[in-house]
């Protein structure tokens, strides 16, 4: 592994947790974010889940200070001059990302990899945007990142061989297992899952059943390890209705359009477990 100074722009649910892995992993890490309110956020949640894993002795105490020690929060973009690589972990937003995109393109190296954590936005659109759109791939990691082993790397039709190789190389130096996708929206995991999700919440928009029934039914009858709606609370109902529209778009198919109640949810800032209260109330 050459790349030892990576950048992650976001420091929250995605972008805290891929800092920590890389961290953890022995690289130098700066984690970027457009407030110091949202950094301190970012760092607590991160150093929260090293305690925990302390307390689990998945690691020791002293991994823990070690990869505190390798994280570098800050707002300045002019540390990312330094970087190898660049992963943006901002919301799943295409404009936003765009934005951000050109940011980073107008700072780091010439031979900086850029990469994008996105669960269903087009690689290749958002490659454009830069100067070298070869060095553009994208990297889905999965929630929560310390606990999920995969990472989707995805190639736009602009990315070479070289930065597709060195994504590889990053996952398995911080210990998660590549799969290499071609772009389209939502890529393999999410275009198999989140259509999945998308009908439970109409059949409980329906009335068919409720939340825990549904979501029982799954587990039971499907052998899933946790039930649709429980599963989107996780991701977060505002991601989801993201992906979903995004799918509604890309393939020009009423079959992913979504639900009323998943709009009215997200509008009533019902975001899943992230805001305390989706299809489930959490403490």
């Amino acid at each position: 592994m050459s790349i030892q100074h990576i950048a992650v722009i976001g420091a929250g649910t995605m972008g805290n947790a891929i800092a920590q892995i890389c961290a953890l992993a022995g690289i130098n890490v700066a984690l970027l974010d457009v407030s110091d309110e949202a950094l301190e956020k970012g760092v607590a949640t991160l150093t929260a889940n090293l305690e925990r894993q302390v307390r689990k002795e998945s690691i020791s105490p002293k991994d823990k200070q070690d990869a505190l020690a390798r994280i570098s929060p800050g707002t300045d973009y002019a540390v990312l001059s330094a970087a190898g690589l660049v992963i943006e972990a901002a919301t799943e937003n295409l404009e936003l990302k765009k934005r951000i995109l050109k940011q980073i393109d107008s700072v780091v190296s010439d031979h900086c990899i850029i990469a994008t954590n996105t669960s269903s936005l087009s690689i290749t659109e958002l490659a454009a945007v830069v100067t070298q759109p070869s060095r553009f791939i994208g990297l889905h990691f999965f929630n929560p990142v310390p606990l999920m082993a995969l990472v989707e790397v995805i190639r736009g039709i602009q990315t070479s061989d070289v930065t597709h190789a060195l994504a590889i190389k990053l996952a398995e130096h911080i210990g998660k297992s590549a799969v290499t996708v071609r772009n389209s929206p939502g890529f393999v995991v999410n275009r198999i899952l989140c259509p999945m999700i998308n009908e439970a919440i109409f059949v409980l928009q329906e009335g068919l059943a409720c939340a825990k029934d549904i979501d029982t039914g799954m587990q039971l009858g499907c052998n899933h390890p946790i039930g649709p709606l429980a599963l989107a609370d996780l991701i977060g109902l505002d991601t989801m209705l993201a992906i979903m529209e995004s799918f509604h778009q890309g393939f020009d198919d009423p079959k992913y359009r979504p639900p009323q109640l998943l709009k009215e949810m997200v509008a009533a800032g019902y975001l899943g477990r992230k805001s305390g209260r989706g299809f489930y109330i959490y403490q």
